[in-house]
């Protein structure tokens, strides 16, 4: 029992210490990066902070995804949060390979499924969910791959928002979600977000949007 209260404290050390890192290298970033969260078992946290730059930075323990989300708003989104990250897997390794005939020799293979914004019309302080289902297949099946979700949005050309999450996933389908609170003071009209993941061998992408009325 004491050994396991050691390994856990020293897991969490190390998740701090990554999120600090992270954050000091955002900060020369044009987006910066407002604050760091504690850690939540089960689910990676970001957070809506006010002031300059509403900024999200949080780790996930537990579950064995090892995510880190980081990113931030401003412009058009400037004081509005994101919310909880949260992923549910759809298919495990079989399923998926069956559904692409995958073979090893194909290596890694990322796809990205579907891409939605729920509800795809909003108003100002209402809350958006940015979901995306993607299958991850690579010739290692007893090993997980390394993972960056990004969702980039832009308004009128101008990029207000990048949430990033790091993760490590088995093969299968996952459905992730990063909620976008919006601001009260948001800009009303069409945001469009392109949504990728990508891995060290394989990436892809794919555009929605949404609007604020």
């Amino acid at each position: 029992m004491e050994q396991e209260k050691r390994t856990e404290g020293g897991i969490r050390m190390r998740v701090k210490i990554i999120a600090i890192v992270l954050c000091i290298t955002l900060i020369s970033l044009p987006l910066g990066c407002a604050s760091v969260m504690e850690e939540h078992s089960g689910a990676a946290v970001g957070a809506g902070a006010g002031g300059a730059v509403g900024g999200v930075m949080g780790a996930l323990i537990g579950h064995g995804t090892g995510a880190v989300v980081v990113g931030a708003l401003a412009g058009a989104l400037l004081g509005g949060a994101i919310g909880h990250f949260g992923y549910d897997q759809e298919k495990n390794r079989e399923q998926t390979a069956k559904n692409y005939s995958y073979t090893e020799s194909q290596g890694t293979v990322l796809r990205i499924e579907n891409v939605k914004a729920t509800p795809p019309t909003v108003r100002p302080g209402e809350t958006v969910d940015l979901k995306m289902t993607y299958a991850v297949l690579h010739d290692s099946p007893n090993t997980k791959v390394a993972l960056t979700e990004i969702r980039e949005i832009t308004f009128k050309g101008e990029l207000v928002g990048r949430p990033e999450v790091k993760v490590e996933h088995a093969d299968g389908t996952y459905t992730t979600t990063v909620p976008l609170q919006l601001p009260s003071t948001a800009a009303k009209g069409t945001y469009k977000v392109k949504a990728m993941v990508e891995s060290q061998y394989a990436k892809d992408a794919r555009e929605i949007t949404f609007t604020v009325r």
